[in-house]
């Protein structure tokens, strides 16, 4: 290939049909993008408390993929059905596979924290300690703590033939319990729930620079006596059950879709156990009890050294210790957003040409929260719609769409209530907004509206102007200091009609499917993106500069791979940066040797959604809110915007380029499936820096 990024015009597209084993496995890449994330809390370069916020992150990911992707997987196989994956695996392949890879890793999780984390944590005065290290003094303040904070909200549920065995609620952390009869010497099993709204690590003592914590379960473990008064407290050992936490609401015309989802969030409660954790030390005889009577088979437990629900220790990432963390920052406003210290008008600076936003660096504060601030409390504003996907419990912005709905505003907001995990909030959030005097909607039947999208409607010299927000990241001002997410503020007239006729088709019966600036799925992203593929590869059949450039969450979808393929067959060169799951192959002779896919994970999570296409040097860049799979591809309301702005495609080659660069610290995947670490210099801190600079 010519440094011209051209390549002989004597190139074709290959026609031959795709070897069957070009796909890796979607739930192995998943938990490979998890061991990334637990080689971050390995990492002995970072601070201390950046790996315990790892390991937690860690953990929580997992909570996760069994509460949704693996509680998938079992239901699937449950049923016979006999479909493969792409790659070829059974259901009960898929299974093993998944299962015998996550105990390594939760194996090797426990064992960082045990052997490595801990031991430091203890060297800074942070301590976790168990019942049998603490003095008379610390156990007798623990015993005050625990007869007026915790023994009133424990209940002690027995088993037997009068007392069936309870329920176990998903996550919960519960204590197993034989007690002997002293009369009788019978056995008896009893099961006691670590409450969770008590603090699972419990402060020994007054803590300033020091700091040390009992375990919840080990004090509730040493009080069980006072829960079983006469009888003799022989065993206890610690589990935690996931469940199957994946909703599926039936979409019906007929039937109220928040009086769906609300019952169904109440049977969530309730589904089918996926996975029992247990500590080393569990009595087989327990254990026996444990599976039998929730249903489950041996191959459903974990075995997890030391102790369980690691999640937990975002606690201790929340102690005042500084000089345990990053270097603190403070996102820099957009300097075409004020003047020295003063804000300006958004309205203002977006007649003057486009604001290509790169979160966390630029604030979202003073960009997009300000701009539907700003747009409320402006008399000349006539109307503003948006779509929530997930936002926080505070939210300024739905309080600016309220405040501008009670000025008699016309607002209208899409709430996605499906939105996983979110959903109760949403409905939270959907019925203040309609006390509010908003238009709420829910979206499509049969369809979640994930885009990131707003309008404005302003009166200015008596004409209609529409202002516009299109973005990778939600409406969280939370989340956009964690996550790295881009947008675009613009007041282009053909952004303006295109996000009017979205919102038409979002709350009307309109059934738009072509637009001037975007793409929108499920009808237009796949089609849209094989074709410029495609014409990429034409490119480069014919000789001419050809490139692709794709910067995601995930790549699952089949048909897009396989043009991938096609294109590199073809000889165009295709950069992948996928931060999670990637089906693809990269590097194989004869399939991919002109792909290359690598992952950056780091202190912000990397969340952008960014496509380039070389295009014979026209160069096209489109952001937008989809990953590149079977769910957002078909069963999602998706956008994606072709950024006009040219000083914006510099901005986006500039960005590209310096995570693309050799020595930036990266995991490149092979086409085995397996992910080598490469370079050490940290794009993320080099970003924040140059932003710094550029607003300063």
């Amino acid at each position: 290939m010519r440094h011209d990024g051209r390549v002989p015009a004597d190139s074709a597209i290959r026609t031959t049909s795709l070897p069957t084993d070009r796909f890796l496995n979607r739930e192995l890449s998943w938990l490979e993008f998890n061991a990334r994330v637990l080689e971050l809390a390995e990492d002995d370069s970072l601070p201390l408390l950046e790996r315990v916020k790892f390991l937690a992150i860690f953990a929580s990911n997992l909570d996760e993929f069994y509460m949704v992707r693996i509680a998938g997987l079992k239901r699937r196989h449950s049923t016979g059905l006999t479909v493969r994956s792409p790659d070829g695996l059974t259901m009960r392949e898929q299974l093993e596979l998944v299962t015998a890879r996550t105990q390594d890793l939760v194996a090797r999780h426990a064992d960082v924290f045990l052997t490595d984390v801990a031991p430091r944590l203890e060297e800074e005065g942070i301590r976790i300690v168990r019942w049998a290290q603490l003095d008379d003094v610390s156990r007798a303040r623990l015993r005050e703590y625990f007869r007026d904070q915790v023994f009133p909200v424990l209940t002690p549920l027995a088993v037997d033939p009068a007392h069936p065995f309870p329920y176990i609620s998903g996550l919960s952390l519960n204590l197993a319990v034989s007690v002997r009869d002293a009369d009788s010497g019978q056995a008896h099993f009893a099961r006691v729930k670590v409450p969770n709204n008590v603090p699972r690590f419990v402060p020994v003592g007054p803590h300033d620079k020091t700091a040390t914590f009992l375990p919840l379960e080990d004090l509730i473990a040493a009080h069980l006596p006072q829960l079983f008064p006469g009888l003799e407290v022989i065993s206890h050992h610690l589990f935690r059950v996931t469940r199957n936490a994946d909703l599926e609401v039936e979409d019906d015309r007929d039937e109220d879709l928040l009086q769906a989802l609300e019952r169904e969030l109440a049977r969530r409660r309730f589904g089918p156990a996926v996975r029992l954790e247990v500590t080393e030390t569990m009595d087989p005889q327990i254990l026996e009890v444990l599976l039998s009577e929730m249903e489950m088979r041996p191959g459903d437990v974990l075995q997890v050294p030391g102790l369980l629900d690691l999640a937990s220790l975002m606690a201790l990432y929340d102690l005042d210790r500084p000089e345990l963390k990053d270097d603190p920052f403070v996102p820099a406003t957009h300097p075409r957003l004020s003047e020295g210290e003063t804000p300006k008008s958004v309205f203002a600076t977006l007649r003057e040409g486009d604001v290509l936003l790169h979160h966390p660096y630029h604030s979202f504060a003073t960009s997009v929260q300000r701009f539907i601030e700003q747009a409320a409390a402006d008399p000349h504003v006539l109307a503003i719609k948006q779509t929530l996907y997930r936002t926080s419990g505070d939210s300024p912005i739905l309080n600016a769409l309220i405040d501008a709905a009670e000025a008699g505003k016309q607002v209208v907001v899409l709430v996605e209530i499906k939105a996983r995990f979110d959903e109760e909030a949403n409905i939270t959030w959907a019925r203040s907004l309609e006390r509010a005097g908003c238009h709420v909607v829910y979206g499509l039947v049969g369809l979640k509206t994930h885009c990131k999208t707003a309008l404005v409607v302003r009166r200015e010299h008596g004409s209609l102007r529409r202002y516009c927000h299109i973005g990778t990241g939600n409406y969280n001002p939370k989340t956009a200091r964690l996550y790295e997410d881009l947008g675009i503020l613009t007041a282009d007239p053909r952004v303006g009609a295109d996000l009017t006729d979205l919102f038409n088709t979002l709350t009307g019966y309109s059934r738009q499917t072509n637009y001037r600036t975007l793409m929108v799925a499920p009808h237009g992203i796949r089609s849209g993106l094989v074709e410029k593929i495609r014409r990429e590869a034409r490119h480069a059949a014919e000789g001419r500069a050809a490139g692709i450039r794709i910067k995601l969450n995930s790549l699952v979808d089949e048909r897009i791979i396989d043009a991938l393929y096609e294109a590199s067959a073809a000889g165009v060169p295709v950069d992948l940066l996928i931060r999670g799951i990637c089906a693809l192959r990269p590097g194989v002779p004869g399939l991919s040797e002109r792909i290359r896919v690598r992952s950056i994970v780091g202190r912000f999570l990397e969340h952008s959604r960014l496509m380039n296409f070389c295009n014979d040097g026209e160069a096209e860049w489109w952001l937008g809110s989809a990953d590149l799979m079977h769910r957002n591809l078909d069963r999602r309301v998706e956008v994606l915007l072709r950024v006009a702005a040219e000083a914006a495609h510099r901005e986006l080659d500039d960005i590209f380029d310096a995570a693309m660069a050799p020595d930036v610290r990266c995991w490149e995947l092979g086409g085995d499936g397996s992910w080598t670490p490469r370079g050490n210099a940290d794009y993320q801190a080099e970003r924040l820096r140059r932003i710094g600079e550029s607003a300063e």
